[in-house]
Parts: C-alpha cells; sequence; structure tokens
C-alpha cells in the first residue's frame, strides 16, 4: 500500500493503537523540546517522577521566552534550568542563543524522528520531515521519561503546491492563504502535509515559515518531506550526515485534499485580532502604522532578515515608525553581521533587539495606545503584544519593510523599486557557544530554586455528585493568552501557581480572580463556544484555573492541547450536544450532575441541571478510557504516583 509521509513517520513510531483516524494511539518520542515559560514547570514535573535521566535520544531546554531581567524571578529560573538540564541530562540554551524552534532545526532536527515540545510552535519542525507536536508539559515530561505519547490519531489532509511565488509574495503569503480559507479551527483533528512540484521552489525556512503557523489553524502538525531543499539546508549547518530522503510514495493518499498554486498568491495580511482574519493588504494599505516588527519563530530565516536588508538598503523608516529587529539565533545573527546585512537595517533606523521571542510573547516592544503594528509573529490574539485593544497585524518581512518605509500599510509591489535579488548562501558561520552539553552523569548535582519556585499544588479528584456556579461564559475561539495572559508582568510567576492565578481571564473579566476565590472550595463551571483553549500550549491555562477552584469547562468544542492539559489537570472537558443549549445558560447559573464518576466509566453521554432554569441538557464525554482515569484521579500527576507506589 502506497503511504505519505505521515503515515511512515507514524507507523514506524506506532506503540499502541491502529492508524485509523479518531481512535487513540500511542507513539515513541525521540527528541523532546522546552522553553522557559512552560520549561520550569516541565522540570518540576519531572523531578516529581523521581527518574534521574531523560529516556530521549536528545532532549533539549531553551531560555527564548522571559529574557528580561527586571528583578530577580527571571535569573533565578534561569538559574534553575541550566542546573535541571545538567542534573537530568538535557541541552541547554543559553539566554539569547535564540528561539527554541530555529536553533532546534540548526542543531537538532532529524528528518524522519519525532519531536514533542512545551510549545504549540514546536510542529515548526516538520519543515525537515520530521513529526513534531506541540503538547502540554506534562506530556512532555512524561516523554521525557520514556513514556509514549498519546493522541487520537488525525485525518491525514494533503496540500498540494504548485507553481513558484512571484517578486514580493513569500512563505508568510502561503500560510495566510491557508488561514483565509480555513480560519483559526479549520484543522482541528487534521495533520497537514504538503506535496507537489511547487515545493522545490520553497527553502527549508520557508517550510518552517508555513509549518510553524499550522498551529494556527488548529493543526494537529505540518508534514514536510525530507528532500533536496532538505539536505541542502543540513548541508549549510554542516550535518549532511544527518540527512535523510522521506517522501510519499507515488500514488499515495490522503484523506483530504487542497491544492494551492503559489503564482496565483498575492500579498496577505491578518487584521486585529485573529489569525484566521486574512484580506489582501491592497484593500487595507494606507492605514498609518506605528511599528514594523521583523522576526519571531514564525518568520525565522536567515532569508527573512536579510531580504528585509535589502529593501531598505540605501533608504531611511518613516520617521514616526519604529522598526523592531528580532533575530531569532546567534548564528543568524552572527551571519547577518558577517555578510553586511545586520549595517543596512541599522542605517536604515532599524532597532536591534537580542535573539529571542521578544514582543512575540508581550516580551517588551508593546505598541502604542490604538497604533497599528505590523508583525511577521505568528499571533495577533487580543492583548498579547502587551497592549490593551492592540491593533496588531500579521503579515509578511516584504510587507512589514515596505510598511516601515512608507509609514502605512503598504503592499509591497507598489514600491519603487525592483525586488531584491537574494541567494542562499551554501555555507554559513556555525554559533554553538552558547549551546551547553549535558555531562555524562549528573545525580550529584543539586537543583537550584529561587525563592519564587513554589512545589506544584497536590488535586484531588472530582466528586460523584458535583454542583456550582457558572463562574464565566465566554464566546468562541478564546485563547490561552486570554485565559492565562503572558508577557513581562505575567510570565516571571510561571513557577509560582499562586501568584500566576491572580492573572487569569483578567483580560476578559478584572474581577474573575476576586470571585474566584470566593468559590475555591465549592468549585464553579466555565462555559465556552468553539476551539475553546486555542493557541497556546501553555498547561498554566489549565493548572491556575484548577487552582482556584475550576472544576467542569463545558464547551461547544475544544482546541487539541487545552483540552489535554486540562484533563491532565483533573478538570471535566464537556462538549455540548445541542449547540442551541448554550444560549440557555447564563452566568450565575447553578449547574449541577449527578453519578458523575459512575456515568463517565459506562456512557458517553451525561445530564446536567440547570437549577436556576430548572432546565436538563444532555452533554457529551469524548474522553478516552485513559483520559478518564486522569480526570477520576484528579490528574495525570496522581495516576504516575499512583502507578509508582
Amino acid at each position: 500500500m502506497a503511504k505519505n509521509v505521515t503515515q511512515k513517520i507514524i507507523e514506524n513510531h506506532l506503540l499502541e493503537g491502529k492508524m485509523i483516524a479518531g481512535e487513540e494511539i500511542g507513539l515513541k518520542i525521540e527528541q523532546t523540546l522546552t522553553q522557559d515559560a512552560t520549561g520550569t514547570m516541565v522540570m518540576l514535573e519531572f523531578e516529581a517522577m523521581n527518574v534521574p535521566q531523560v529516556r530521549t535520544e536528545i532532549s533539549a531546554q531553551y531560555v527564548d521566552h522571559n529574557l528580561l531581567q527586571t528583578d530577580f524571578r527571571n535569573a533565578d529560573d534561569h538559574i534553575f534550568l541550566q542546573s535541571a538540564c545538567q542534573k537530568f541530562g538535557l541541552w541547554y540554551s543559553r539566554p539569547g542563543n535564540g528561539v527554541s524552534h530555529p536553533v532546534h532545526m540548526e542543531r537538532f532536527g532529524i528528518p524522519g524522528k519525532t519531536l514533542l515540545g512545551s510549545d504549540s510552535h514546536t510542529c515548526s519542525a516538520g519543515s525537515l520531515g520530521m513529526l513534531a507536536i506541540g503538547a502540554g508539559g506534562l506530556e512532555v515530561a512524561l516523554a521525557m521519561a520514556g513514556k509514549p505519547f498519546y493522541m487520537i490519531m488525525p485525518k491525514i489532509w494533503g496540500v498540494k503546491l504548485t507553481g513558484k511565488l512571484p517578486d514580493w509574495v513569500s512563505a508568510k503569503d502561503v500560510i495566510l492563504e491557508m488561514l483565509r480559507r480555513h480560519d483559526v479551527d479549520g484543522g482541528i483533528g487534521k495533520i497537514i502535509e504538503y506535496y507537489g512540484p511547487g515545493l522545490k521552489n520553497l527553502l527549508a525556512m520557508d517550510r518552517h515559515v508555513i509549518a510553524n503557523m499550522g498551529a494556527e489553524l488548529g493543526a494537529t502538525t505540518t508534514v514536510f518531506p525530507s528532500d533536496e531543499e532538505t539536505r541542502k539546508f543540513l548541508n549549510s549547518q554542516y550535518r549532511e550526515k544527518d540527512w535523510v530522503e522521506l517522501t510519499a510514495d507515488e500514488n499515495a493518499e490522503y484523506d483530504e485534499y487542497e491544492e494551492i498554486d503559489l503564482s496565483e498568491l498575492e500579498p496577505l495580511i491578518a487584521m486585529p485580532s485573529s489569525p484566521g482574519n486574512v484580506v489582501p493588504v491592497r484593500e487595507v494599505a494606507g492605514r498609518p502604522i506605528y511599528q514594523a516588527m521583523i522576526g519571531s519563530s514564525a518568520n525565522p530565516g536567515f532569508r527573512d532578515f536579510a531580504i528585509s536588508a535589502l529593501i531598505t538598503d540605501g533608504e531611511k523608516v518613516e520617521e514616526h515608525v519604529s522598526l523592531d529587529i528580532n533575530p531569532t539565533s546567534r548564528q543568524i545573527l552572527v551571519n547577518l553581521v558577517s555578510m553586511g546585512y545586520l549595517s543596512k537595517l541599522i542605517e536604515a533606523g532599524g532597532r536591534i533587539h537580542q535573539p529571542g521571542c521578544n514582543g512575540c510573547i508581550g516580551m517588551g516592544q508593546a505598541p502604542g495606545t490604538q497604533k497599528i503594528s505590523l508583525r511577521t509573529v505568528p499571533r495577533n490574539f487580543p492583548g498579547r503584544s502587551g497592549t490593551k485593544g492592540d491593533q496588531i497585524y500579521l503579515c509578511s518581512p516584504e510587507t512589514a519593510t515596505a510598511s516601515a518605509l512608507t509609514g502605512k500599510i503598504t503592499d509591497p509591489r507598489t514600491l519603487d523599486m525592483k525586488y531584491p535579488k537574494y541567494e542562499e548562501p551554501e555555507k554559513i558561520e556555525i554559533h554553538t557557544k552558547m549551546l551547553v552539553e549535558p555531562p555524562d552523569k549528573g545525580e550529584d548535582i543539586k537543583l537550584e530554586k529561587g525563592p519564587n519556585i513554589q512545589p506544584l499544588p497536590q488535586f484531588q479528584s472530582l466528586p460523584d455528585n458535583l454542583k456550582g456556579s457558572v463562574l464565566l461564559k465566554v464566546g468562541d475561539d478564546i485563547s490561552t493568552d486570554e485565559i492565562m495572559p503572558a508577557g513581562s508582568q505575567v510570565l516571571p510567576f510561571r513557577s509560582n501557581i499562586p501568584e500566576i492565578s491572580k492573572f487569569v481571564y483578567r483580560q476578559v473579566d478584572p474581577s474573575f480572580y476576586e470571585r474566584a476565590m470566593e468559590y475555591r472550595e465549592k468549585g464553579f463551571f466555565i462555559i465556552g463556544g468553539k476551539n475553546y483553549g486555542q493557541g497556546s500550549s501553555r498547561e498554566h491555562a489549565a493548572i491556575a484555573p484548577r487552582y482556584l477552584g475550576l472544576k467542569v469547562v463545558i464547551a461547544k468544542g475544544f482546541a487539541r492541547i487545552h483540552f489535554q492539559n486540562l484533563i491532565n489537570f483533573g478538570i471535566l472537558p464537556l462538549t455540548f450536544i445541542n449547540p442551541e443549549d448554550y444560549d440557555q445558560i447564563s452566568q450565575g447559573d447553578e449547574l449541577s450532575i449527578k453519578n458523575l464518576r459512575s456515568t463517565l466509566l459506562k456512557k458517553n453521554t451525561i445530564a446536567v441541571v440547570n437549577k436556576k432554569s430548572n432546565h436538563t441538557f444532555q452533554v457529551r464525554n469524548t474522553m478516552s478510557q485513559r483520559q478518564i482515569e486522569m480526570i477520576l484521579a484528579g490528574s495525570l500527576i496522581n495516576v504516575v504516583r499512583n502507578e509508582t507506589k
């Protein structure tokens, strides 16, 4: 039977289950990736498992999110992470070495391997022909301990690429076209695999751009073949020995099909405040801008900075515009300097920041009030930039740079210049001085924990009869940024659950924390719309609400990672059978579920009584038996502890 690339990789790593869409499978994980906004919790969870060393082929910890050291907290966490890497056997990427995804691609990515990361954009590594999946931190900690990763087998969505991108159109416009067609929930329950003759016109880092923002479609991951372009990339990194060819068999089939003619694309832009709110740049051209930002995991390649430098060569950034340059790895920064690209950006007025996530995660570079910011980042969820009511537009480096020169949103095709000629260098200067290799043995190394690093709270299992108030009702596409904000004010508390809990749902309802504390012992419900919990994989968006007393979320639908994170920490996720029942519930209503534990074990439907309206409605339990066991135990950690008793 002819197989596609995704099927080949899954088949080679399948430990449990069958490759049938909708069934739960268990996969062998060979590599893991953690970053500092989620990795502190992962290391605390791994420590609790009493496993002396990681059992993967490669595990790497990156410090890329929390680079601002305004007090001791971030610095202490960096020290803790480095000590954990030394003790448990992980590579450590020091602060300022770069964003996890491009650095991992440069140094560790290998075609055909599996990668699990506590960051939703781990899927970026699919650009190298890997099966790379974002997950909650606890699942990554388990993978580090050698345990399988479980997921529902997705459908495989084949996207055929033909043609060649026109001048002034680049890889960002490809993924924006996918978002224009399918919005932020079009990829839920699917793995996207790109194939076709158009691939030969996309560099490996172009593919990274497309794979990265597959997360914005809600996809489980994105997979590209490992072909000649993959070999060229690994050769440029002096790692050609790691290259293996991995392509779909002739006549391979997919569950769903799509086709994009690259030659027909034009510059696109996602307007506030959703990656799926995509229109042609020409339709919004002329709007004045305050900021243009180049970089992030969504446009991390050397080419993305070089093309911006060539566009600005001899030009000047408009005086009221801040052109922010965020190099994505120290290695890229070194090569931008040695090849003369960085000086062009500086001379044009670019502001150079240290390699890292920076403004993408709200760590500085916040725009002015009601001022438009054009960014090459992957997300523009409300307030993510650090400015309330922010006006963040997502676009390509070409569009962002052209707009910085004119001071207004500009279709780059209208610039009075030829499209710069850029050729990818065959060899570059390799920089690995800020990667710290783990020692052979680390059992005698002591973990260094600052005063802000607190133990993970312990959670009790759900009672058999559950009742509580609807503390909050929200609409469709609520993101984890809205549930648990990031940014410089919040992220330093990522290893302190009681403190970070004070920020839960603050952007949606500033009174949420105070109201939740009144119900903490009793427990409460949250009602959600479609695609509840989209976006970042941060498990704090489950742990912190659980700490405050959240027992059940009833929604029209859930994003994949957040659904599992809720289960991991003992929050029951239920889905409306009749979407109209959503409209019958109001904030403040009292809900009740009886015989919950026995019902979960026997039935897929559960009756919920709205005591205020005396209305009974049915909800669906879509969890697997393994997931139900986590809920009954109170958390996945409780399950692991019970197994080791």
